[in-house]
């Protein structure tokens, strides 16, 4: 289980900084992000082994990998200005 978490935090890490790369103007700060992608990927990779149970190492970094990017997804912000119409009365 530590080899397990410490690959979850990696690949968080490896997560939050390939965010960080590709989409930096629809993010919040960088310390907000790097904290997120591998406590996200911990929390799955946790979540994950309790449902496989031991012995699904690959199966448990799927896990921690899909949580830690859907943890970030809800970091991000919209991408431009939103036109917004007024609601007919």
């Amino acid at each position: 289980m530590i080899l397990e978490a410490l690959g979850a935090v990696l690949l968080g890490l490896g997560a939050s900084w390939a965010a960080l790369q590709r989409l930096p103007h629809r993010l919040p700060s960088r310390r907000l992000v790097l904290t997120a992608g591998p406590l996200g990927a911990v929390f799955g990779a946790i979540l994950t082994h309790a449902a496989m149970g031991p012995g699904h190492v690959v199966a448990t970094l799927i896990g921690a990998v899909a949580v830690g990017a859907v943890l970030l997804s809800l970091l991000l912000r919209p991408a431009g200005h939103v036109l917004r119409r007024p609601m007919p009365s």
